[in-house]
């Protein structure tokens, strides 16, 4: 009996969903995302809501680094940090490790904001989970450590130094 060893592990590579069932769950994954955003407070940038999460996630970071985590060029991220200390939600302080550096912090307002703007959101999506059968609320009450995980993953992705035991808090996964 011969066995196709490539076949199997792409099968495994893919884990037990096929191509349309990964296709479909990421679509669905999108459109959630993208309801969510389109639902959220105009009153922010998409990236500075991200470069204000990162910092809720990672600890203080020098400007150069919140730039390549968040896709914009350094000057960009400078202004942005810029526009966020004026209005109190980051502050810039000295890195301990090397005195030439100032590194963006979140202060306790910014921290407030996005804690705000997350319970928002979660009320929004239970109050659509409980127009859920209980079937599907189960399959999504079961699906939660997939959407954890994946969550982490991405995380990862964007800044690989922020591994999955590294994160400093279990908002991180949020």
């Amino acid at each position: 009996m011969l066995i196709d060893v490539d076949a199997e592990n792409k099968a495994t590579e893919q884990g037990l969903l096929g191509d349309v069932d990964r296709t479909t769950a990421g679509e669905a994954l999108y459109g959630l995302v993208t309801a969510a955003v389109r639902r959220g407070s105009r009153e922010m940038s998409l990236t500075s809501l991200s470069t204000l999460s990162t910092l809720d996630r990672t600890g203080p970071r020098r400007v150069t680094d919140l730039a390549v985590i968040e896709g914009v060029t350094q000057p960009s991220m400078t202004v942005l940090v810029s526009v966020l200390e004026r209005s109190g939600l980051v502050e810039r302080r000295g890195d301990p490790a090397d005195g030439r550096v100032a590194l963006v912090a979140l202060t306790a307002a910014g921290s407030d904001l996005l804690e705000t703007r997350r319970r928002a959101a979660a009320e929004e999506f239970m109050r659509l989970i409980d127009k859920l059968p209980a079937d599907e609320a189960a399959a999504l009450a079961a699906a939660i450590p997939a959407l954890q995980h994946l969550r982490r993953l991405d995380n990862e992705q964007r800044d690989p130094a922020t591994q999955s035991s590294g994160g400093r808090s279990e908002r991180a996964a949020r």
